[in-house]
Parts: C-alpha cells; structure tokens; sequence
C-alpha cells in the first residue's frame, strides 16, 4: 500500500514538473522585434507568450512582414507604432480616400475596437460622412446649430467643417458633394450613421514638432491610443543591471514571465535563485498570480460591460434604434 501511495506521488510530482517545464524553457530568443519597418516592443508581441497579455493576438505579421491590427471589424494595415506618446496609425481600405473622388464606396462593416483590450479611438481622429440624407441626419454648421441647440450640441453633423473645405491632398475632390464631420461616440452610431451616408473617411490631426503646443497637420487614417501597463515586475525584469530580460507572460496562465536566454522566471533574469527553484516554484507563483489576475480581469470586464450600455449620441434623427 505504501508503494502504491509512492508510486501516485510521484507520477503527481512528474506531471507537475512536466506541465510546469514550459513556463521555464527560454522564450527571448522567439519574440520577434520587428515586422518589415515598424518595432516591436513592450506591452505588443507577435509571438504568443510575448508582451503583455492585455494585447495579446491583437497583431498580425504576415509571411509579407506586414503588420496588421485585429479587431472585430477586420485586419487593418498598421502603418506606425509611437510607444513614447503611445498610439498605433492604421488605415481601412474601405474607407473613402481622394482616389475615390465622386464614387462613393459604403464599407461592409464600420471600424470598430474590441472594448474588452486597453485601446480606445484617440480623440484626435475626425469622421467625414458624404452625401448624407438630410431627412434622416442633422447636417448643419455647427457653431449655428450648438448657439440654437446647446444641449444637442454633439448631436450634429457639421457641414461648416474646415477638413469638408480643405481635405488634406486632394481639396476639390468630391466636386460639390455633402460633406460633414462628425464623431462617433461609439460603433452603433458609426453604423447608424453610415445607414444614411454614402461613405466615409478618418482623419487624424498629426502632432508635428519637438514640444507642445504641438503644431498639427491632417493626414488620412485612424489613430487608436493604447495604455502601457508598467509594473515593478517588468521595470526589473528590463534592467540591464538585472539581466536585461523580455517582459511577457506564460501562455497557459497569462501570468507574468521575465524571457531570459538562459530560461525564463517570475522576477529578473539573474536572479539566480528563482532559476534554481525551477518550474514548481514558479507554477506556485503563477497559480497565485492567475487568480488575482483573473479577478482584476473580471472587474475590468464587468465595468466595460457597463460603460458600452452607456447611451450614446449620434447625428441621426430617425427614431429607429435612437441611442439618446
């Protein structure tokens, strides 16, 4: 019986070790650092296991070396990554652009984010929606429309717009057709709007210059913020003083990993005690981690929840699906 008992401990301890093996085989070398032009660094991976697990699979690099953004929308070409004022450019083949002029393309699916990752649309993007159907949508100048409607304000498509008179590189190019701006507040009154619109286009003011106030230029695309998550963990696991490692994540649990090249741990790369403690050690860690992470996780979902049942306003006036 005694042997029995031992035998069962020790296939438990084998399998513990085995399943914990992954967490510590060495993963620096496997995060890639670049696709085609554009770096790769902290919190974005394209190697799973890489990064921060918040923007986990949310870049793809194609046998191309093109990047692209994966959102619920589509894959949309990244054209730039700022990690120091933190912003990703993408554009959308779909939307209208100056080639285009006079025929206008509706897009099969309005851009949208997954409100469930740390990315939101950077208030320096602007919409233009063209030939819109005036029944349906409140096409007015704006600064006449918000000093006769002060709380309906936000609600207006302003055909006074200056990105209308002067869009960036081709300004004649919709000869005569409407033209308005308009932000959405979210993707259902991008949808709505859209309904009643024959096409559209992003703008983003672009900041030019060393320091603020910043000068700024318009050039076609969207520009989506994102959020770099920095911990105590991940500033050590960086020092070049302590090894000079890789932030990321073990695949299975999401839980934090310092990549080293000689092995990956829970702390700093030379810490060389947390290598000699091997993966049960770390597994327990991780375990604890995983739990905290996926309450915090939950809290975050839970309140995203409620923020996207938030109303929200929009220039469309029929009352159909009306969001405010």
């Amino acid at each position: 019986m005694g042997s029995l008992h031992h035998s069962s401990s020790l296939l438990i301890l084998t399998s513990t070790f085995t399943f914990f093996l992954p967490l510590i085989e060495a993963q620096s070398s496997h995060c890639r650092t670049t696709c085609g032009q554009i770096p790769i660094k902290y919190p974005f991976g394209i190697d799973d296991g890489c990064g921060s697990p918040y923007y986990r699979h949310i870049l793809v690099c194609d046998s191309d070396q093109i990047l692209a953004l994966r959102t619920p929308s589509g894959h949309y070409p990244i054209h730039q990554i700022d990690y120091s004022d933190p912003h990703i450019l993408i554009s959308d083949p779909n939307m209208w652009n100056c080639n285009d002029q006079s025929n206008f393309r509706k897009p099969n699916r309005p851009f949208s984010l997954d409100t469930s990752i740390h990315l939101t649309l950077s208030p320096q993007n602007d919409y233009l929606f063209f030939n819109c159907s005036e029944n349906d949508v409140n096409i007015e100048p704006r600064p006449m429309f918000c000093e006769q409607h002060p709380d309906q304000c936000d609600s207006t498509c302003d055909s006074a717009s200056y990105l209308c008179r002067h869009l960036p590189g081709c300004g004649s190019a919709l000869h005569g057709s409407g033209c308005c701006s308009y932000y959405p507040k979210a993707t259902e009154s991008l949808r709505l709007m859209l309904k009643y619109c024959a096409s559209y286009t992003s703008v983003y003011w672009k900041n030019v210059g060393a320091m603020p106030p910043y000068k700024q230029v318009t050039e076609y695309g969207i520009r989506i913020d994102f959020e770099i998550p920095v911990t105590t963990r991940c500033l050590q696991c960086e020092d070049e003083a302590k090894g000079g490692g890789i932030c990321g994540f073990a695949v299975q649990t999401q839980s934090f990993l310092c990549l080293c090249e000689k092995g990956n741990t829970t702390t700093y790369c030379q810490d060389h005690s947390e290598h000699k403690r091997s993966g049960v050690v770390a597994g327990t860690a991780t375990a604890v981690s995983v739990a905290g992470a996926i309450g915090i996780g939950a809290g975050i979902w839970y309140l995203k929840k409620v923020r996207s049942k938030a109303p929200v306003t929009h220039g469309v006036q029929t009352n159909e699906n009306r969001l405010f």
